[in-house]
């Protein structure tokens, strides 16, 4: 049987005004469960080893499609734990208490993977690895692939659980992986940045221009997967060629 562990903790965040200095502290008073283990560092350690379940499951995957099919579907993987800072805000713009049990509950991508792939293709080829594994469950899926946001973001998003097996228990972690193209990643990119320094309020003009490079990244990517696609036919007509000629 499979024991979910809870722990609560309550969050602060003190501003301190020294002159014209602004210093921003965020830290926890944690409640632990009469265990004595410190919660944060604990909770902290299990999205941690969730992260390197799935990371290590991608390198394992992309090592057998290049020993199967000579080619690496995944060029590049990035992980990284939301800090509480984040953590907290997301919890109070959803209405809920900061305490690690709604943490759990409420947040799904305290622990986020994104996987970098060569065409578009290979993202729903990754999906489909992924979902496969018997001990994942896929808890949601998002495809702003398909249907992009206004803002003109594209990828491929899965909420999933992976079991972390500690000492005493199995721990259903959950995990958000994001699956994109490199021209998907560096659109991205740029746009949190322009994001982050007009505060979320960029002026129409750039939120258009935005839309509009995005839907050039867009063509790219289907260029780029049409040119790949015509390169592999042609090389799999020049081995047909080799094979029937050197059966005669």
């Amino acid at each position: 049987m499979k024991n979910i562990h809870f722990y609560d903790v309550l969050w602060y965040t003190d501003i301190i005004k020294t002159g014209d200095r602004s210093y921003k502290r965020a830290y926890m008073e944690l409640n632990s469960s009469g265990d004595g283990i410190d919660s944060w560092k604990e909770v902290n350690l299990i999205y941690n080893a969730a992260l390197r379940q799935i990371e290590t499951k991608m390198e394992i995957l992309n090592d057998e499609f290049q020993h199967v099919h000579q080619y690496n579907p995944i060029e590049h993987i990035k992980s990284r734990i939301k800090t509480p800072e984040s953590i907290v805000k997301k919890l109070k713009r959803h209405g809920y208490e900061s305490t690690i049990e709604n943490m759990v509950r409420y947040i799904n991508d305290i622990a986020g993977i994104r996987i970098i792939c060569s065409f578009t293709s290979d993202i729903y080829r990754i999906a489909d690895m992924i979902r496969d594994q018997k001990d994942i469950r896929v808890l949601a899926i998002k495809d702003y692939i398909t249907y992009p946001k206004a803002s003109g973001y594209r990828s491929y998003h899965m909420i999933v659980t992976v079991p972390v097996y500690l000492s005493d228990r199995i721990v259903d972690t959950k995990v958000e992986i994001q699956i994109r193209t490199v021209a998907m990643d560096f659109w991205a990119s740029l746009e949190h940045k322009i994001h982050y320094k007009f505060e979320g309020d960029a002026p129409e003009h750039i939120k258009s221009e935005l839309i509009e490079c995005s839907r050039m990244v867009s063509d790219l990517d289907a260029r780029m997967l049409s040119l790949n696609e015509e390169i592999l036919a042609l090389a799999q007509s020049k081995e047909d060629t080799y094979q029937t000629s050197g059966k005669k």
